[in-house]
């Protein structure tokens, strides 16, 4: 699995775009300019920082010794998950499609609902 499959899936969402933070290093995605994933671009094997629910990240982190705890400030929330030959694609894709609807939920229902 690479940057790319990743990459690809991660826009496969509605209203989800992509960003370069600072630099090259990394893509933000982003759905309505709230940010659900950034994938490193510099790292091999790939790694992506997602956003979950605090007790799933516990369980995440007990099962997967490829899931550690975030960048992000908030490291209850936020997962690095280290993409390797071993890492089920399906898991990851459940992960990178939860982290989108925890921040799609969040965002006004002016908004979800194709309001301005």
């Amino acid at each position: 699995m690479n940057h790319e499959v990743i990459r690809d899936y991660a826009l496969s969402f509605p209203f989800a775009d992509e960003s370069f933070p600072f630099d090259d290093t990394s893509l933000v995605f982003k759905v309505h300019g709230k940010m659900y994933a950034i994938l490193s671009l510099d790292d091999q094997p790939a790694r992506i920082n997602l956003k979950n629910d605090p007790e799933r990240n516990i369980e995440l982190r007990e099962e997967h010794d490829w899931i550690i705890p975030g960048y992000h400030s908030n490291k209850r929330h936020w997962n690095t998950v280290i993409v390797e030959e071993y890492a089920s694609w399906e898991l990851i894709k459940e992960m990178i499609e939860t982290s989108y609807k925890l921040v799609w939920q969040k965002l006004p229902k002016k908004v979800r609902e194709g309001g301005v």
